[in-house]
């Protein structure tokens, strides 16, 4: 059968086209998405972290200039993922949990540090598989503020402290805290938590990162009060809020903890009958520039919708810890952050996946970052 002159002539000119192909130099990488962030970062930049409720197996951390609106890039992570960055700006830790059948087969856990410049992995650590799987939060994972050590927070349901060296990049302890939960990072080589019996425990380790002593102090009454665990850090002085309004504060500076007096988000008699209180998931930040505390509040408070979001944030002084204004936001916010440089912003998680902005300097609030979660959980800032 003779071959159609048609096929003929196609088949010459595609064999032409490749030996032209062959000829020339490859194409050039495409780049697309490999855009380098710049160092240092800057303290308003935000990392939202992303629990994909409609998609648990996996997570993801987009990054955000408030400023200018915009996404700058984004990490995905494992399962419902606790996050932190390292105090230098370098790092963004992530401990991922990963099945080798997506929701099933052998588990694999790693401390994963990702460069805060290119958004990818530099290096990671498999980790013992005892992390606890929960809503991402404050200080289930935490650093030194020398950044040797990453603390990450186990739940079996047995407690304890995974303790990893990230100069040897290994782990190098664990450390059981029984019937307490959480790690607050202390300076270089402390941690503490927060234990059932409203005891505060902190443990102290060596240079090799094992532990060399551990003490407890009375912190607050558990058969009395309702306090959050989703403490606030400035420095070592860590800010509590309970479910009724009552903000109890520590400093772990010294040789002991200190207890700062215990004062109400709430006082007047008027506010207290329409059952105002705080709300939200992480419902408190303060912007240490402005010695400001800013929290989540809602009335007509029902004991169990506590952790319901709002759009009301009341504003407070806290050197004389009274309220000083109230800020709004269009959308309903589940989590707050502060940023904290001296032109700070307030940063709000809200339910429709969106990042409201504040200026704190004038206390307007000034856009929203639209569509950059599914479930944002919390924020992050340097």
């Amino acid at each position: 059968m003779r071959t159609p002159r048609i096929i003929r002539q196609t088949a010459l000119a595609l064999g032409l086209s490749l030996v032209g192909l062959g000829a020339h130099a490859e194409l050039p990488r495409d780049t697309i998405g490999q855009e380098t962030l710049p160092f240092p970062p800057s303290p308003h930049r935000a990392y939202i972290v992303d629990a994909e409720f409609e998609n648990l197996v996996t997570g993801r951390i987009t990054v955000v200039d408030p400023d200018s609106k915009r996404m700058l890039g984004m990490v995905s992570t494992g399962f419902a993922a606790p996050s932190t960055l390292s105090h230098d700006g370098k790092y963004l830790y992530t401990a991922d949990l990963f099945y080798s059948r997506g929701t099933r087969g052998t588990r694999t856990d790693v401390l994963t540090a990702w460069n805060t410049s290119t958004l990818s992995p530099d290096w990671e650590v498999e980790i013992p598989n005892k992390r606890a799987v929960m809503l991402p939060e404050r200080h289930a994972l935490g650093a030194s503020s020398d950044d040797r050590f990453i603390y990450i927070y186990n739940f079996t349901p047995s407690t304890s402290v995974t303790v990893v060296d990230t100069q040897a990049k290994k782990v190098v302890s664990e450390i059981s805290i029984p019937g307490c939960v959480l790690n607050y990072p202390v300076g270089k080589r402390r941690f503490a938590s927060l234990c059932g019996d409203g005891k505060l425990q902190v443990v102290t380790l060596d240079d090799a990162g094992k532990e060399t002593a551990r003490s407890h102090t009375a912190f607050f009454d558990p058969n009395a009060e309702k306090l959050v665990e989703r403490a606030y850090a400035v420095g070592d002085t860590y800010y509590f809020v309970t479910t009724t309004g009552t903000v109890r504060a520590v400093d772990f500076s010294g040789e002991q903890p200190k207890i700062i007096p215990a004062w109400e988000l709430v006082t007047e008699a008027a506010d207290k009958k329409a059952g105002w209180a705080p709300g939200g998931w992480q419902l408190i930040a303060v912007a240490p520039k402005l010695n400001r505390l800013y929290a989540l509040m809602h009335d007509t408070h029902e004991p169990l919708k506590w952790e319901d979001p709002s759009t009301i944030i009341w504003v407070y002084d806290l050197k004389t810890r009274k309220r000083i204004g109230t800020l709004e936001a269009p959308a309903p916010i589940w989590s707050l952050q502060a940023t904290t440089d001296d032109q700070p912003r307030l940063l709000g998680a809200n339910v429709t996946g969106g990042l409201e902005v504040f200026d704190l300097s004038s206390g307007k609030h000034t856009g929203t970052v639209e569509g950059i979660a599914k479930t944002a959980i919390h924020v992050l800032s340097h």
